[in-house]
Order: structure tokens, then sequence, then C-alpha cells
């Protein structure tokens, strides 16, 4: 990266931030700050419900000290936890977003609502705020939780901090309103909208700002939530945690005996499918694109919703997400391009991967999404941490923070990323993708030009999933587009899950043996199967090591090869 077209495209962005800063800034200061202060909150009426499980115990945890959030801890020894340096960027979003107030909800303690008081009244009276301004994404999940969490925080308040309360959810609001002002990324403007919206429908005194937020809402939903439910992003993660905030949302409405917007209803009606074809039988999300742990408990929560009782949702053309599915097993493959770069920071370079599962045990799978950011959730957006193909060690997109972009400058870099955070830059322009059923097995097709720029490669995939005996039957193709270029070796990867072990054979082929007793075979035609390690960014107690299968060729004209998992 960094030459030719690449290297105008990069100038083109860092020109639209520059005049973005340029606006934003003059935005600031022109304002006229008695038109956001003019409303005040003079009461609360209303509180949404969560739909977020809660767990009583980690009241104790946090009742005694110790924070945990994001993979990273904190025991905070009597002080305030915003007294504390953050161990790490997410783990203070975490303790910003004050989503952790539910557990001491769930205590129903006189102690629990004691210790809530403190906390919120520490960030009220600015203790570790001033250190670190919070980004919008943040302050939108703050405003939602002081809001849901209302009557665990007043009950036994007096009337200072009830009155106190109320202005930090005004200046909360106004801060939203005025961060929706400065062309703030999609996804922030569409957490802030929601945050918004509920403070309208919850609190007295800000009519005009939940009109403005409605209107922001559905436009955005109207933007973001494509045809076929799934978001823009084509993160399930924030599919997942915008439907949490968006059925408590279209209740709220009711509450208020104000009709919810179509727009809130569509986007509901639609998102929920689209979450159930990403769906496991172990009650978790396909790792693609930001996706880590599930949070297995919200999931079951939400799916409870979608009684729609039609035909499940099988190919979502619009996401670029397939499920094939027979018995007990399901396959769910990634056959979408990178979505837009403005909505692209927690994109990955997945394109053609699957993940295979046998009831509620996982086989074959992608790393997913490291709690953590930095060098490991790097390594997890690569194609290498997917089960698909890499060409010559190199993904088949190209993010903004690799060191190859440095050439426009240090300070220019840092300042960019700052902004726009490591989005795609480059990947594959649209998947052709093909769907049919073949003597009662389901077939299912696709390539990517994600290598054709670099190495002249076009990449093929097949799947074929049949039932008695169940078995996947793939092959990858390796078509040559340009007749000059060099051979390249290429590794078609297989990530398994931690709980798959997986032994070599006499005959070539692997024998994976699942915790559930089942037993599994691997073969292969045209490249014989390694044995690697491997890493699972997305186990429940944090990265693990796991092992993967590895067919090592070299491409020099077409190539393809076979292979085979099946049940044994």
């Amino acid at each position: 990266m960094g030459r030719g077209p690449e290297r105008w495209q990069l100038y083109r962005l860092l020109g639209h931030e520059i005049v973005r800063a340029v606006r934003e800034r003059t935005a600031r200061l022109t304002a006229r700050p008695e038109i956001l202060t003019r409303a005040r909150v003079t009461a609360l009426v209303i509180a949404p419900h969560d739909l977020r499980t809660s767990d009583a115990s980690l009241a104790d945890d946090i009742y005694s000290g110790l924070f945990v959030f994001a993979g990273r801890s904190l025991i905070v020894s009597g002080r305030s936890p915003f007294d504390y340096d953050p161990p790490s960027p997410e783990w203070a979003d975490a303790l910003y977003g004050f989503g952790w107030l539910r557990h001491l909800r769930a205590a129903d303690t006189a102690l629990a609502r004691a210790n809530a008081r403190a906390f919120v009244s520490d960030f009220m009276n600015g203790r570790g705020e001033a250190a670190r301004a919070s980004p919008v994404p943040v302050a939108s999940r703050r405003l939602i939780s002081f809001l849901c969490q209302s009557p665990l925080v007043l009950e036994g308040a007096d009337h200072a901090f009830y009155q106190a309360f109320l202005k930090a959810v005004g200046k909360g609001a106004r801060e939203l309103e005025r961060s929706l002002r400065r062309s703030a990324p999609p996804q922030s403007r569409l957490l802030a909208a929601v945050a918004l919206t509920y403070a309208g429908l919850c609190c007295e005194g800000i009519e005009p700002i939940l009109r403005r937020a409605t209107r922001i809402l559905v436009r955005e939903l109207d933007t973001q939530i494509l045809p076929d439910g799934g978001h823009r992003s084509r993160d399930p993660r924030f599919a997942m945690e915008l439907l949490l905030d968006l059925l408590p949302l279209r209740q709220s409405f009711l509450s208020r005996s104000v009709d919810p917007p179509e727009a809130l209803l569509r986007a509901v009606d639609r998102m929920l499918p689209a979450l159930r074809l990403l769906r496991h039988g172990d009650a978790s999300l396909s790792h693609f694109n930001g996706m880590g742990v599930t949070a297995a408990d919200h999931l079951a929560t939400l799916l409870v919703y979608d009684g729609s009782g039609t035909e499940p949702l099988m190919y979502a053309s619009h996401s670029g997400y397939a499920r094939m599915e027979t018995g007990r097993v399901v396959m769910v493959c990634d056959v979408g391009a990178p979505p837009p770069m403005d909505q692209s920071r927690e994109a990955a370079a997945g394109c053609l991967s699957f993940e295979l599962t046998s009831g509620a045990q996982r086989i074959v799978v992608n790393c997913g999404a490291p709690a953590g950011g930095g060098e490991l959730r790097r390594a997890a957006r690569s194609t290498a941490a997917h089960s698909t193909a890499t060409v010559a060690d190199t993904s088949s997109c190209r993010f903004l923070d690799e060191p190859e972009d440095w050439w426009m400058g240090r300070l220019a870099a840092r300042w960019l990323l700052a902004r726009r955070g490591p989005v795609v830059m480059r990947g594959p322009g649209p998947v052709a993708v093909e769907r049919r059923t073949e003597n009662g097995a389901s077939v299912l097709a696709a390539r990517h030009d994600g290598y054709v720029a670099e190495f002249g490669i076009l990449h093929e995939r097949r799947w074929r999933l049949s039932s008695g005996p169940v078995r996947l039957d793939g092959e990858d193709a390796f078509r040559r587009e340009s007749k000059r270029a060099r051979p390249q070796p290429v590794a078609v990867r297989f990530h398994l899950h931690t709980a798959v072990a997986a032994q070599p054979q006499e005959d070539g082929s692997v024998t994976l043996g699942l915790s559930t007793g089942e037993r599994w075979r691997f073969s292969a035609e045209g490249a014989t199967p390694t044995i690697e390690e491997s890493i699972y960014f997305a186990g429940v107690v944090g990265a693990r090591r796991t092992a993967q299968i590895v067919l090592h060729l070299s491409v020099d004209e077409d190539a393809l090869v076979r292979w085979r998992i099946e049940q044994v």
C-alpha cells in the first residue's frame, strides 16, 4: 500500500478529514450555547427496562473494590475507580459507560444502592473525568445507563442528590446533541440518537431534544440498517448491542403513549432474523467482523422477541452472510465485501471464511475478536486469523494502521488514525455468490478479488453440505488473472475450536475428537494437511491456544484443492 491509486485514496481521506475538522471547529466557535441549555430536565417520568442480564455476585466484587472489564481488572482498595489510570482504553470505556450499575441493581440491597449513588456522585463531582473525556459511544451508553438504573440510584436519595442527578442527565443530553452537530461517525450518530431519544421520553423539560433526536434516529436507522436486517458495519456484536437498546426504546414510546417511528419498528423486525442467521448451536454468534465472546443470555433474550414464524433467513445478500444446515450441523460463512470505510473500524479481512458447528460443539472457527485492542486486535482482523485462504501471508484487506502507511507523515497518520481509527482502506469488491440444491445437498459458491490487484489471483470457494452421512465438501480454486505473475505461496486454514483434539493419521487425514464424544475426519486432495498452532481470541476466559489444519500449496498457474470434513 502507499503507491498509485491507494496513495491518492489516502490523500483524499486526509483532505476530507481536514475539511471536516475545520467545519467542527467553526461549529464550536459559532455555536449558540443558550440554545442548547434552554431546555432543562425537571423530572424523570419513566425508567426504561434494561434487557441486559445482571449478576448479583458481581455486585460483591464491586463492593470489595474489584472492577473487571474487557478482560482487565483493577483493585481500588477503598478508593474510587475514577482516581486510577485505566488498565486499558476498553476498560475505561466500560467504566465510564456505567453499564455495570445493573449488577448493583440485581443485588437489591440498601448497601448496593448506597454504593451506586457513591459511584455516580464521584462521576458527577468530576473525579477522573477531567483526565479522560468520553467519546460519543461511551457518553451515549452512560446516559442510557443512568436512565435505566435511575430507580437504583435515586431510591433513598435526598433532594440535593436528585437535583444533581437531573442536572447530570440534562448535561449529558446536551453534550451528546452538541456532538451530533460535529459530524460524528455513523455508528456514533446512531448510538447518540438512541440515547437522546431515551432521554426525551424519560425526562420532562427537554421535549425539543426528543423531537430532534427522533428525526435523527429515523434517518440513521433507515441509512444504517440494511434491507436484510444487518447493520452496514457487518459487525454482529454492534447489531446485538443495538437491538438490546432498540427493543426497550420501542416499549418506552408505548409507555409514554407515543407511537414508535415506523423506521424503529422496521429495523427491529428485520434485525432479529439476521441475528438468528449468525447463531450457532452453542447459543453464540459467528466470529466475523468484530465479534468476540457472545453474551449467550443477551442473545437468548433478544431471540425471544423473534416471533415472525416465517422461514428462517439463510442468506443475507446485503450483509454478505450465508447459512447452511442439516440436522444438528450448521455452517455460517462470510460472503460479503468489506463495509464502507466509515463503518469499518472493526471489520476483518475474512472474506470466504466459515465456521462449522455440530450441535452445541464448535468444530471450525475463526479466531474471533479479543476483548482488548492493540496488536491482538490487529492480528485478529487479518485473513490468517480466519478459516479461509491466505496468499503470501497477506490479508485480503489493507488497514489504515499498517506500518506501510506511515509514508504519509507520522504526525498526519497518527492524527488520521485518531479521527478515523484503523479503517479498511482496500479490500475485495462485490462478492459473486451462487446458491443451489444438488441431489438433496445444499451448495454455496462464492469468489472474491481481494488478491487480484497485488498478486493476480482470484479466490473461489465452494461448499457442499449433505446428510446421511453428514459431511461438508469444499473446494478452493485459485485462478491466475495475470499470466506474468510470479508463483505465490497459499495457505488454506481451518482453525479448530479449543475443545477439538486433532490427531494426524497415516493416510494423511486428520481425526477430530469433540468434547461431546463425536469423531470427525478431515481429508484433502491437492495438498497435504498439516497441524499447526493457533490462538482462539474469543474464549470466555480470554485468549487460548488451539490448533489449525493448514493446506499449503504454491500457485503458479490455476490451482485447485479439495477437502472434506465428515462425521465418522
